[in-house]
């Protein structure tokens, strides 16, 4: 007997590893949507069409009102959530000329060492990459604008 029963396919999803020195952009999801509370690296949707770092660059200009540089594959892993949705997260390093001071979907959001990502909590498709962070400081594969 053969099921019918399909894999749904996976969101493709992309996100911003931001930088401040030495610091990380933490950003905490607001409440009323899904993961409310849980931490995570800004970023969103791949549109049809659209390259992972055009997505990504084009998400945290609407998302933190700021414009980046999309730099390395820091990460890109799927991630089952409770519901049976699969993410696909992929993580770039990124430079903003100007750091963000607010956000349309983050009630907060925090600078923090790599070794203190840790102590919060994240949500479940960016823990691969708090998990690379957190290991060995790694500085950002996106050079400074001259």
């Amino acid at each position: 007997m053969t099921s019918n029963t399909e894999t749904p396919a996976a969101i493709r999803v992309v996100a911003a590893v931001l930088r401040r020195g030495d610091e990380i952009l933490a950003c905490r999801r607001r409440p009323g949507i899904s993961s409310a509370g849980l931490w995570e690296f800004p970023g969103g949707k791949v549109e049809p069409g659209e390259t992972p770092e055009a997505a990504l660059a084009r998400e945290i200009r609407e998302e933190l009102g700021i414009d980046i540089r999309v730099g390395g594959l820091i990460d890109r892993s799927t991630t089952a959530l409770d519901s049976g949705r699969l993410i696909d997260l992929a993580c770039y390093d990124a430079l903003a000329e100007t750091p963000p001071t607010q956000s349309l979907d983050h009630d907060e959001l925090r600078w923090l060492l790599p070794q203190d990502l840790g102590s919060l909590t994240w949500a479940a498709p960016d823990l691969p990459t708090v998990a690379i962070l957190s290991a060995s400081p790694q500085p950002p594969t996106v050079a400074p604008t001259p």
